[in-house]
């Protein structure tokens, strides 16, 4: 049995990570080039750490480090040829 004072200080660092999770549907996709275009503009948004596309129903989860801002999210979407449903 080892005493505590033998125990070698150690220095924990503990990083906590808020996770924000988003979901949007996209109109317009079609295919493979369409979930990669989607993926692509919305994976540069700040915060940004994931981006899942289900294109049979355009449903799109995204997990960031930060809150979406919803404009930017929209302009983003748009600048890759689709809208997001309404």
């Amino acid at each position: 049995m080892t005493s505590l004072g033998s125990v070698p200080n150690r220095i924990l660092h503990l990083r906590v990570l808020i996770v924000n999770t988003t979901v949007i549907t996209v109109s317009g996709m079609t295919c493979e080039h369409c979930v990669n275009a989607v993926k692509s503009e919305i994976s540069a948004l700040p915060g940004v750490r994931e981006v899942d596309v289900v294109l049979s129903t355009g449903e799109v989860t995204i997990t960031a480090d930060q809150e979406l801002d919803m404009v930017a999210l929209k302009s983003a979407v748009a600048e890759a040829g689709y809208d997001l449903a309404r």
